[in-house]
């Protein structure tokens, strides 16, 4: 007889799309390792489901998992699905994010009326963001345009430049996101890291267990790569003290060059650190790089020690540089 695994989510088309990616996986990797399971998704209404406030003054990280971690804690799920860059950058007692899938694009995307570019955009165009990251790159790059604030799911922010009610020009939203529900198609750009860097972890999910809990396939669905790139991107977060209401972006990349003694593994870095209305911009990267051992496979637990390190040491380097002057970091 199959154990019945209880998956909680957030109840958007979004979130219900992407656990559903999940529960698919698990249910594979469960039965390809000889313990079937029985797999039984879990609504769950979290504080930025119910109500229309700014992510700024919600305080931003952790509105949208505080419920979902209560539901595992108390044994009414088993296992839940984030996205991570939602997940606050402090460890949860009891709770371990047991597996990161492989990423989806990590990039923003624009999705504009006929079909513009953000340089296209005309003058005085109306952009719509709930993000203070997004909001403080777009006027770094076009100071002419007017940046609204936008809260809902993606359907609703999407009606608000496409629908026959539009009062927008164009919005950003995750390209993740729209790939995720199948409307890739409405993006008229995707946002090259040079003008936008996402927010970290932006792309990965994490799947959230208690602490010490066994679910049957759940380490199949652990990539490397991703979890590496998040571990570097959430670390150098955790180290600036910001959560996603600040307007930091960061992205990571993992490659492996070389082959047998001579192979490495390379984390490359880069963050940005704007001022809200995008007058001041600062950037920077850094990488770090280590032994590949057997056939092009490394050691993931010194690996993601690694990805920590240099994540920590490049929030330092942007400190000293005057990264806290220039945004609110806390």
């Amino acid at each position: 007889m199959s154990s019945v695994i209880r998956v909680g989510t957030r109840a958007s088309e979004l979130a219900r799309t992407q656990t559903g990616h999940v529960t698919d996986a698990l249910g594979v990797a469960a039965s390809a390792a000889g313990t079937p399971v029985e797999l039984e998704t879990v609504h769950v209404t979290t504080e930025g489901d119910t109500t229309r406030a700014s992510l700024s003054q919600l305080g931003g990280t952790g509105v949208f998992v505080a419920a979902l971690r209560d539901a595992l804690l108390d044994g009414r799920i088993d296992v839940a699905v984030h996205s991570l860059k939602d997940l606050p950058t402090a460890p949860a007692p009891g709770l371990t994010i047991a597996a990161m899938p492989p990423r989806e694009s990590p990039f923003d995307a624009l999705v504009a009326r006929d079909g513009l570019t953000l340089a296209g955009l005309p003058r005085g165009a109306r952009v719509g963001t709930g993000s203070p990251r997004r909001r403080a790159q777009l006027l770094a790059a076009r100071p002419d345009l007017e940046a609204v604030d936008i809260r809902g799911n993606v359907g609703t922010r999407v009606a608000r430049a496409l629908g026959p009610d539009a009062d927008l020009d164009a919005v950003v939203l995750a390209a993740a996101g729209l790939a995720r529900i199948g409307r890739s198609a409405l993006v008229t750009e995707v946002l090259d890291p040079s003008v936008m860097l996402p927010a970290p972890g932006q792309g990965v999910l994490g799947v959230e267990t208690r602490t010490g809990a066994v679910v049957p396939g759940l380490d199949a669905l652990d990539h490397a790569p991703s979890r590496l790139a998040a571990t570097a991107e959430r670390a150098l977060l955790a180290r600036l003290e910001a959560g996603c209401a600040a307007p930091v972006g960061a992205l990571a990349s993992v490659s492996v060059t070389g082959s047998g003694p001579d192979a490495r593994m390379r984390i490359d870095l880069d963050v940005v650190v704007a001022a809200l209305d995008g007058t001041r911009v600062l950037r920077h990267g850094a990488s770090s790089s280590g032994p590949v051992i057997g056939a092009g496979t490394y050691d993931v637990a010194d690996a993601v020690e690694g990805a920590a390190s240099l994540g920590i040491n490049l929030a330092e380097i942007v400190l000293e540089m005057g990264a806290a002057d220039i945004a609110p970091l806390r």
